[in-house]
């Protein structure tokens, strides 16, 4: 080979490789009440998604375990040694059954995040630097109590908790709290009968927070 062919090749560039997504098991760490919530999210996340058209284990047999893990939970407020082992055993199955939907979700999403967030779980962090937080959205606002608002927010990858405030004079923002848990941010202290207007953002990453959310007005019951 010649010294001028050789010279009119260059170095062939590698592509980096897509790095992959992964579900989080973290709910397994959730307190009975948190991981209660998580199931009812994960079952409303998952039916009539078309991006996972047949969860593995089925919707239903999610929902038996949810309810009776519920239903155990109940129970166990109730005291006793007997209770507080059923309501752990309940516990127990219904996170051997997330962690198979997990796995199911995972395998479906194709590496896709979007996909992966729409089911209720969340991504478990593979990258530990330190980069601007995407913006999180409300997705609903509940009257669970009175003086109180419950706000479900997407759940932003990286994101150490959500911040929230709220208005009732436009423009002028009151703090509303901090939560480390973006499907149940309580906002407590309002008055009934008055309209709230929030806004939530994220903490963390390269820029200590996110930009606020949309805001989103909801009346306190």
């Amino acid at each position: 080979m010649g010294r001028q062919e050789q010279a009119s090749r260059k170095p062939t560039k590698r592509s980096t490789p897509m790095s992959t997504l992964h579900v989080s098991l973290g709910f397994a760490k959730l307190t009975d009440t948190e991981l209660d919530q998580f199931a009812t999210d994960v079952i409303d996340g998952l039916t009539g998604n078309a991006a996972f058209p047949t969860p593995a284990p089925s919707l239903a047999s999610l929902g038996t375990a949810t309810t009776n893990f519920t239903t155990a939970l109940a129970a166990m407020a109730q005291g006793g040694t007997q209770a507080t082992a059923a309501k752990n055993a309940a516990r127990e199955t219904l996170l051997g059954l997330l962690r198979q939907e997990a796995n199911y979700v995972q395998g479906a999403a194709n590496n896709v995040m979007a996909a992966i967030l729409s089911s209720g779980f969340e991504v478990a962090s593979t990258d530990h630097t330190s980069v601007p937080l995407e913006t999180p959205s409300i997705l609903k606002i509940l009257n669970e109590a009175s003086t109180q608002l419950v706000l479900r927010v997407t759940p932003i990858t990286n994101a150490k908790a959500y911040e929230t405030r709220y208005f009732t004079t436009p423009g002028v923002w009151q703090a509303g709290g901090i939560s480390t848990q973006a499907r149940r941010i309580i906002v407590e202290g309002l008055t009934p009968g008055t309209t709230y207007t929030l806004s939530v953002r994220a903490i963390g990453g390269s820029t200590g927070h996110s930009d606020w959310s949309d805001p989103v007005s909801h009346m306190s019951m």
